[in-house]
């Protein structure tokens, strides 16, 4: 959560809160752009939409035999 928070400008104490929280748009806009992309940066990839079949993918990644 620490690295999250320095990556992206959100505290700490916000993410937490949103991890918490059942209802994530609860949250601003921009701070959940600040992380969509931290995240981003960081090699994750948003897949899919809401309604169906959501997911990440996380770039560089090798698949498992």
């Amino acid at each position: 959560m620490e690295k999250l928070s320095e990556l992206s400008g959100v505290s700490a104490r916000t993410i937490k809160r949103m991890e918490i929280e059942n209802d994530v748009l609860k949250s601003t806009l921009p701070n959940l752009n600040a992380i969509k992309t931290a995240l981003e940066d960081a090699g994750i990839e948003f897949i899919g939409i809401p309604e169906d079949g959501p997911g990440i993918r996380i770039r560089g990644a090798s698949p498992k035999s």
